[in-house]
């Protein structure tokens, strides 16, 4: 699996929330501001996730978790995970952008179809007018929303698909999303 996350001001927090909001006034304004509660202005700007990165991996603590928890949740320590976790200008609501290779050749319609099934999994997938999951829809709500299911063209031998999921974390753990996806595909997931 290969996962980026886009973490949103509120998993650090109302005050980091507080501090988004601030921040892009400032911007607007064209004021300097001096951040309190995150390593640097979120108004306008993304940056890697706020906790501490290992100096051996180079990976931060948050990364370490989502790799730790999916292995956990997926029962399977030979899981392969690679992860990179960003904070970005959104108030509330993560999301992911998730590719995973499978044992057996899968498409997207078959992703589709288990995941049209899950219990708490919305599909939001419109190519047509380009409208896929988004913080703005997924804030408040129970359901993970998924879309921009895909065959991942870099895998020519049809093993991997790509997608996007946003979900309201204060509602549903971050990490949790993508494993809960991973879930629904356990004998199809390679190590």
């Amino acid at each position: 699996m290969i996962i980026a996350t886009y973490q949103a001001a509120s998993g650090a927090g109302a005050a980091a929330m507080e501090e988004l909001l601030d921040s892009t006034r400032a911007s607007l304004e064209g004021r300097a501001f001096q951040p309190r509660v995150m390593p640097y202005p979120c108004g306008f700007n993304l940056f890697s996730h706020n906790t501490a990165i290992d100096p051996d991996t180079g990976y931060n603590a948050e990364e370490t978790k989502v790799i730790n928890e999916t292995r956990k949740i997926l029962e399977d320590d030979r899981i392969g995970v690679g992860v990179t976790c960003i904070r970005v200008p959104v108030l509330r609501a993560h999301c992911e952008a998730i590719t995973f290779e499978c044992e057996n050749p899968i498409t997207e319609d078959e992703v589709r179809e288990m995941l049209s099934t899950a219990p708490g999994v919305r599909i939001v997938d419109d190519r047509a007018k380009n409208y896929f999951p988004m913080p703005v829809d997924a804030s408040g709500q129970d359901d993970v929303l998924v879309g921009r299911i895909r065959r991942d063209l870099s895998d020519p031998s049809g093993h991997s698909i790509s997608m996007f999921v946003a979900a309201d974390q204060l509602l549903k753990g971050a990490a949790l999303n993508a494993i809960q996806i991973a879930e629904l595909l356990p004998e199809r997931v390679t190590a």
